[in-house]
């Protein structure tokens, strides 16, 4: 005896929207059971299966949609705050020293101007500066200005370092820029 399944018919009336919960539904009536999938589309299988293969979708579907708000949860950093800038960088685009900068560490950073890193040369079309303004690296920021960083350059794409900070909300190296500048 073949019944229909109301799911099925759900699955065909939404079956062009592509919707991952349906895709994952499909693949997993196809791949776990007798059923041919010319019986998925039409929604016609053995009654049989209907009591198990609802029990396996409800289970698969129930943890599809628990893991995949937790996939998608935003990064926080340890002040719990949700504004942590992503790095996107291949590193054998960049060079060391403004790799250092873009990850914070302010040590480096210290320790290569020291050993005669030159705080103006443009990496990736950046000064370094532009980068811990970019990424609102206000210690090292203030590092660069010290050790003579010219923060008149402009990007290879003529941005200057006021309007990277300003296109990545970062205030506080704005006003370490601001203020440098009008002294």
């Amino acid at each position: 005896m073949l019944v229909r399944s109301s799911m099925i018919k759900m699955l065909k009336f939404r079956y062009l929207t592509v919707e991952a919960e349906t895709i994952f539904i499909i693949v997993g009536l196809y791949l776990y059971s007798n059923i041919n999938l010319s019986s998925i589309i039409t929604g016609y299988y053995p009654v049989k299966k209907t009591i198990i293969m609802r029990k396996t979708i409800l289970i698969a579907a129930a943890a599809f949609m628990l893991a995949a708000p937790a996939m998608m949860a935003n990064h926080h950093n340890t002040n719990g705050n949700s504004n942590v800038n992503l790095i996107s960088i291949k590193n054998s685009e960049i060079n060391s020293f403004c790799m250092a900068i873009v990850k914070g560490d302010l040590d480096l950073v210290k320790k290569l101007i020291a050993m005669g890193e030159d705080v103006n040369q443009k990496s990736l079309g950046m000064t370094p500066a532009m980068f811990a303004a970019r990424y609102n690296k206000v210690e090292i920021l203030k590092v660069l200005i010290a050790n003579e960083a010219d923060l008149s350059i402009k990007s290879n794409r003529g941005h200057s370092i006021v309007q990277i900070a300003q296109f990545s909300n970062a205030k506080e190296a704005l006003e370490v820029i601001n203020a440098e500048m009008q002294s």
